[in-house]
């Protein structure tokens, strides 16, 4: 059992883009599937498919390419708060991205959301991870 899903997650899109895979498969949860919804929302990529065969079920993601350069829309995606080390932070202190080209995916009380979301509805919380 692995003590950090979420850096697992992304550990296993970012071999996906190293490896230049199409597809990734992940384990499920309620915040990865949340963070999923966010990164297709955000163009990040291209398809997701929730599995729910097994008991915890599955995460199926399609993941985009530039068309010319056959490069991955993800530059670089990284992980924020760890277990041993929490980032928080208010509303007035959210994040900025790469000067705003990037996101920030945030978990707030009022659900997973990107750090620009969070900003407009002036909540703050954790910052689970940089995206761009």
């Amino acid at each position: 059992m692995y003590t950090d899903p979420i850096a697992d997650f992304l550990t296993r899109v970012r071999n996906a883009i190293a490896a230049g895979h199409r597809v990734v498969e992940i384990p499920a949860s309620k915040l990865k599937k949340e963070m999923t919804k966010i990164l297709f929302d955000q163009g990040y990529v291209l398809s997701y498919q929730f599995n729910e065969d097994k008991v915890q079920g599955t995460i199926k993601i399609a993941l985009k390419y530039d068309r010319e350069t056959k490069e991955s829309v993800i530059r670089k995606i990284q992980r924020i708060s760890t277990p041993g080390l929490r980032k928080y932070v208010g509303a007035k202190e959210m994040p900025r991205v790469l000067n705003g080209l990037g996101i920030a995916i945030v978990s707030t009380s009022r659900g997973v959301m990107t750090n620009k979301k969070a900003r407009l509805e002036n909540v703050g919380g954790e910052v689970l991870c940089y995206v761009y």
